[in-house]
């Protein structure tokens, strides 16, 4: 019902800096909170950074002073600033939204998952 589609991964140097995208399209009532989550080799998924629809945000430890999530409600599309990124940061992030759909006459709640896009931070 919901397609996340992310963008904006790639190679970078340690120090440096990238925007991830992810547009939201489908049958749409309504996107709650969104979220970046990354999940490296050997490693379990976890949370990056999240924002609600009325723009509270909250991010791993990790991230803090680092990273800046931001959302476009009228483009369904949320983003990821990445700055001062580390090696530690390399992993596949995924865009994650929890959505209102409708199907006919009849609303439906799910948690929604792009493909990913692979940052890699290295010298």
């Amino acid at each position: 019902q919901v397609q996340l589609v992310e963008s904006g991964g790639g190679l970078v140097q340690p120090g440096g800096s990238l925007r991830l995208s992810c547009v939201a399209s489908g049958s749409i009532f309504s996107i709650n909170t969104m979220g970046w989550y990354r999940q490296a080799p050997g490693k379990e998924r976890e949370l990056v950074a999240a924002i609600t629809s009325r723009g509270s945000t909250n991010y791993a430890e990790s991230v803090k002073g680092r990273f800046t999530i931001s959302r476009d409600n009228a483009k369904n599309t949320v983003y990821l600033q990445m700055n001062s990124l580390r090696p530690e940061d390399t992993a596949v992030y995924l865009c994650n939204a929890d959505a209102d759909t409708i199907y006919g006459s009849r609303y439906y709640n799910n948690a929604y998952w792009g493909q990913g896009t692979q940052v890699t931070v290295s010298s």
